[in-house]
């Protein structure tokens, strides 16, 4: 049985860790390897360079969006393809744990398994802009 009263505050805290992340995801590739170099790691991989700096700019944007509670479902559904190609791209051939070098698929997939539990559970408590009007 779900506790309505409880459940809106573990929605928060879903979307408000997972927002979270994106931004630690999105501070990395900007500060530490800077968008240049992350372009250059996407071309490494045989991806077009650009493509990163729309990777950086859908991590941030998501981030905040998550943070702020604004189309929550939406933006869930959304950056699930970041961490798919992720997963395609780098971790895959590094075998399941995050641990092995490069890291494994474990940790992105998790992440996913945690978007789409956003998406299903909703908005939560203190959205700016709940995905869908409430009753």
């Amino acid at each position: 049985m779900i506790d309505t009263r409880t459940a809106p505050y573990a929605a928060f805290i879903l979307r408000l860790s997972l927002g979270v992340l994106f931004l630690a995801h999105f501070s990395l590739k900007f500060f530490v390897f800077t968008p240049a170099g992350t372009a250059q790691f996407f071309q490494s991989l045989g991806l077009p360079g650009a493509l990163a700096y729309l990777t950086m700019t859908a991590e941030l944007l998501g981030a905040i969006a998550l943070i702020l509670g604004v189309y929550t479902r939406l933006v869930a559904i959304a950056l699930i393809p970041i961490l798919l190609g992720a997963i395609v791209t780098v971790h895959w051939s590094a075998g399941f744990f995050f641990t092995n070098a490069n890291g494994g698929w474990e940790f992105p997939a998790f992440w996913i398994i945690g978007l789409l539990a956003l998406a299903l559970v909703g908005d939560g408590a203190f959205a700016l802009k709940p995905s869908i009007a409430k009753k």
